[in-house]
């Protein structure tokens, strides 16, 4: 199993290799024996994509997590079976560098940067996928012959498509990354300390929160609209509040808190002041008073903390459920009522619930929605709903929640976030089965609209180029095209 222990499996084989070269003759083997196969990184996946009953082969990655620099193609190769904090570190204490990668410690890099990795820089650097060079993935002709093809993001390189397929195309769907390299668009030379962005030397971090029992639903609807209104407003990649990042996390009443955490690169031009005016912004017209609490810290300290501190994110012991949507612009009064229900409800005490609302434009708007697999660059901000239990016997009630509580909030779209002037679909790292099934998305956007847009026949594209029989599939792959 994985982090979410609804998802088990009982396969034949678990393979766990500790260097790319040992990964095509494994691929090579399940795929002549007709062995159904899948891959693991750092065991997040939110559905049962690698853990599941019909899985007989797995290949679990979490051995192979070398960060070193290779010279053949001037990059910092990273295996996929590292994690984000050991990957932060590694880079910090080398070379002085970093990636815009996530903010879970734990999550390893393999499948987080396929699908597009969002993170605390994601403002000030974009994704972490802005930063991949090129990526080494086993693939399997239609031949069914396993082969490792290095793929770059050179115009001339004729394996360029499936390079792009993995910057935000998902994971498990082409072949099995061994190898990511990253440096970034526009850098130059052969010093590794020069090919990522330097991380902020310190940051002004600023935890709000405010008790429930405090807040009455207009003060509610106000934190939140404030905070979206604020995003809309400074999305641009030219606007200097791209140095400072924040999100909310409101836990269900039950829990007692309503959160904002906020960091500030403290070596900008009136980072105090910067700060002052965001969480302002964020209070105007709020009723309810907050503990607040200012810390000025170093970078890596602050994304381990924040890493590391939350339980949520890395107990092993829990089932979940989790959905997600980007926003363009402000919530409709619908959208609102519907998040403030969810957080409400009476008839669950769950302190666990929470709904994490956090950052997008900034650099991320610096790119086109087609020089990515990734197309929602237009978004201001992006919503999670989370809900973690213990105990099987409460999997009706809690994944109830999530679905009830998800279409109430989209009921004017059909129970999705459909691309539109407000809503942009979903985030494909915060998997949701429940997007291709009739019962709850009603509305006009198929699964892959929501979560691919225009982009997804150019997907399929690469799928037939370098999948043609199919062999990397899972609940929300991509489809060869009929």
């Amino acid at each position: 199993m994985g982090l979410n222990t609804r998802w088990t499996a009982t396969p034949n084989a678990v393979y766990v290799p500790d260097n790319p070269a040992q990964i095509a003759p494994i691929v090579q083997s399940a795929v002549t024996s007709g062995s159904r196969l899948t891959v693991r990184s750092g065991g997040h996946c939110f559905e049962n994509f690698t853990y599941n009953a019909d899985v007989k082969t797995i290949i679990d990655l979490t051995n192979m997590k070398g960060i070193y620099y290779h010279s053949g193609l001037n990059a910092i190769a990273v295996e996929p079976g590292a994690i984000l904090l050991d990957v932060y570190k590694k880079l910090y204490r080398t070379w002085g560098v970093i990636l815009p990668g996530g903010v879970c410690y734990s999550v390893g890099i393999g499948g987080h940067v396929a699908g597009g990795g969002w993170g605390w820089l994601v403002r000030r650097n974009g994704l972490i996928i802005d930063h991949l060079y090129a990526v080494e993935v086993v693939v399997v002709d239609a031949y069914g012959k396993a082969k490792a093809i290095v793929a770059t993001r050179e115009k001339t390189d004729p394996n360029r498509e499936l390079w792009w397929a993995h910057t935000g195309g998902g994971g498990g769907n082409f072949g099995v990354v061994t190898r990511y390299f990253f440096r970034s668009p526009g850098a130059t030379g052969t010093d590794p300390r020069n090919l990522l962005p330097k991380p902020p030397q310190k940051v002004l971090s600023s935890f709000v929160a405010w008790n429930w029992a405090d807040l009455t639903q207009a003060d509610f609807n106000r934190i939140v609209q404030n905070y979206a209104n604020w995003h809309v407003a400074n999305s641009s990649p030219t606007s200097p509040t791209r140095n400072l990042v924040s999100l909310i996390q409101a836990f269900h009443k039950s829990n007692g808190q309503f959160l904002l955490l906020s960091a500030v690169d403290a070596s900008v031009s009136n980072a105090q002041s910067m700060l002052d005016d965001y969480l302002a912004a964020i209070r105007n017209g709020v009723v309810a008073t907050p503990f607040v609490a200012e810390v000025p810290q170093p970078w890596l300290q602050f994304a381990e903390q924040t890493g590391t501190t939350n339980a949520l994110l890395n107990d092993v012991t829990l089932r979940a459920k989790y959905k997600s949507a980007y926003m363009k612009s402000a919530f409709t009064p619908t959208q609102l009522n519907g998040l403030y229900n969810a957080l409400t409800r009476a008839d669950i005490n769950n302190p666990k619930i929470n709904l994490v609302i956090s950052p997008y434009g900034g650099a991320t708007a610096a790119v086109a929605p087609s020089d990515t697999a990734m197309p929602h660059r237009q978004a201001a901000l992006k919503l999670l709903w989370s809900v973690q239990w213990p105990d099987p016997a409460d999997d009706a009630l809690y994944i109830g929640w999530a679905r009830q509580s998800y279409q109430e909030t989209f009921s004017e779209t059909g129970g999705m976030p459909v691309p539109n002037d407000v809503t942009d679909g979903c985030y494909i790292n915060y998997a949701d089965v429940d997007t291709r099934d009739p019962v709850w998305n009603q509305s006009t956007a198929t699964w892959h609209d929501l979560y691919y847009k225009d982009n997804y026949p150019r997907l399929q594209a690469v799928k037939k180029a370098y999948d043609p029989r199919n062999i990397f599939r899972h609940g929300l792959s991509i489809e060869l095209p009929s």
